[in-house]
C-alpha cells in the first residue's frame, strides 16, 4: 500500500503517529510511506526584505524541524519513508499531492474544532477532504 503521512509538527500528528505504532496493518516495512508537511508562506514583504536565499533556508530548516523527528520514529520500526515538504496552503497541497501521488490512503492527525470553529477560522482537515479523492484516516 502506498501512503501519505501529513504532519504538522503538533501533539495531532503526534498521536496519529501513536495510532499508527498500535496497528501493525498501517505500519508496516511492507507499505511504501511519503511523510508531507506544508509550511505557510512568509508575507511578501519579509521575504522582499530577507531575500530569496534566506527565506529558502528558513522553510528548509522549518521544514526539518517537523519531518526529522517523524523519519525517526518510522526508522526505529524499520521504515525508510520518503520525506517531502511545500510551501502554501496546507490543505490543498496535502488533497493534491494525495492524488497525484496515487496514494491508496491519506493519514493526518485533525485537530477536531466544531462545526462553527471551521466555519470561523477554516480547516486544513476540511479544505483536504475537498481537494482530494484518496480515502483519509483521520486520527484525533
Amino acid at each position: 500500500m502506498k501512503i501519505l503521512l501529513a504532519v504538522d509538527g503538533s501533539s495531532y500528528s503526534k498521536k496519529m503517529l501513536a495510532y499508527l505504532s498500535t496497528h501493525d496493518a498501517l505500519l508496516a516495512p511492507g507499505h511504501e510511506y511519503t511523510v508531507f508537511h506544508a509550511q505557510p508562506a512568509l508575507p511578501p514583504r519579509a521575504k522582499a526584505a530577507l531575500g530569496k536565499s534566506t527565506v529558502d533556508q528558513y522553510h528548509a530548516e522549518e521544514a526539518d524541524k517537523v519531518l526529522a523527528p517523524v523519519a525517526k520514529f518510522l526508522k526505529r520500526h524499520g521504515i525508510e519513508a520518503k520525506l517531502d515538504w511545500k510551501v502554501g496552503s496546507a490543505g490543498t497541497l496535502i488533497g493534491k499531492l494525495a492524488d497525484t501521488g496515487k496514494f491508496d490512503l491519506l493519514v493526518m492527525g485533525s485537530h477536531g474544532h466544531s462545526a462553527l470553529g471551521n466555519l470561523v477560522m477554516g480547516s486544513v482537515t476540511t479544505q483536504v477532504l475537498a481537494h482530494c479523492k484518496t480515502p483519509v484516516l483521520l486520527v484525533r
